[in-house]
């Protein structure tokens, strides 16, 4: 784990807080800021089932792109899983990561399988929240580059 660590906050469209957890910095340049965290305790994710204790997740915030990307490693080291978040692009300010969460997540197996998830959530929300047309069709546009990615291999 990386010496200098950041929290990193997932918001939702009003602002509020959904989640918040904390990284070690193991990157940071101009565009993309990777962290990278161990889970101290078995969790089972409504998407990704059961994460062991010991799961090392990387995590990619690049800070004009729609989403980012989370690449989850089993205790042994053997990939889990690519699991995108769409969402607006990040800021990073004293060492805290906020980024509203649009609700589309796309996980990408290690068996080649690509699951689309919150679609419905995102419609909602949609509403709820008073999405701009700016923000639908950013968010729009970022799942088409995430499944071009997926698709030529370059998740990273």
């Amino acid at each position: 784990m990386s010496d200098k660590i950041v929290t990193i906050n997932s918001r939702k469209y009003d602002g509020h807080i959904r989640r918040s957890w904390n990284g070690g910095l193991i990157h940071e340049d101009d565009n993309l800021l990777i962290l990278v965290g161990k889970f101290s305790e078995e969790i089972i994710h409504n998407d990704l089932g059961q994460i062991k204790a010991g799961t090392v997740s990387f995590e990619h915030f690049w800070i004009d792109r729609w989403y980012n990307v989370f690449r989850f490693h089993e205790p042994d080291g053997t990939l889990k899983a690519h699991y995108v978040n769409i969402t607006m692009p990040p800021t990073f300010t004293n060492g805290v990561i906020d980024y509203v969460d649009l609700d589309i997540d796309v996980i990408a197996w290690p068996d080649g399988r690509v699951d689309v998830l919150d679609r419905d959530d995102f419609e909602h929300n949609r509403v709820k929240y008073g999405y701009t047309d700016e923000v639908v069709r950013q968010a729009e546009e970022g799942l088409s580059a995430v499944l071009a990615l997926i698709e030529a291999a370059g998740l990273p």
